[in-house]
């Protein structure tokens, strides 16, 4: 190993694509365009990337995805949460509303919450939760 490879650790690495498994693409892919104003950075028959300001996200068929996770097994979105996804915004009560105005349904709130931020949550066609807070 060489020094520079020698003072990298794990902490250096920084996330720069989260892969979403969704069934349905086209409805997926108008969602991030329509909500989030984001165009399409990469795209084919099974996928579609959009990048936001320090990531990028995969929208890919579920149909697709055993091949990439394999052994593991792809969970269908009625199963439940496990993450969340959360935007910074200025104003979490004007974003909530430039949300509604794009048919977009929250979860919740804007609510303020015991650890000291104001949130509001959606969910995208995928299933995915989105989370706004300032």
């Amino acid at each position: 190993m060489n020094k520079a490879t020698e003072s990298r650790t794990v902490s250096d690495w920084s996330i720069n694509v989260v892969t979403l498994f969704v069934e349905d693409l086209a409805a997926t892919k108008q969602f991030y365009q329509e909500v989030f104003g984001l165009s399409i950075t990469f795209e084919d028959e099974n996928s579609a990337v959009f990048k936001f300001k320090n990531m990028m996200i995969n929208l890919l068929k579920v149909t697709e995805a055993n091949e990439l996770i394999e052994p593991a097994m792809v969970a269908n979105r009625e199963s439940g949460a496990r993450f969340v996804f959360t935007i910074n915004v200025e104003d979490v009560d004007a974003s909530c509303e430039d949300l509604r105005k794009r048919g977009v349904v929250l979860l919740n709130g804007p609510m303020d919450r015991p650890w000291g931020i104001r949130t509001a949550s959606f969910k995208d066609p995928g299933g995915y939760i989105w989370e706004i807070a300032k």
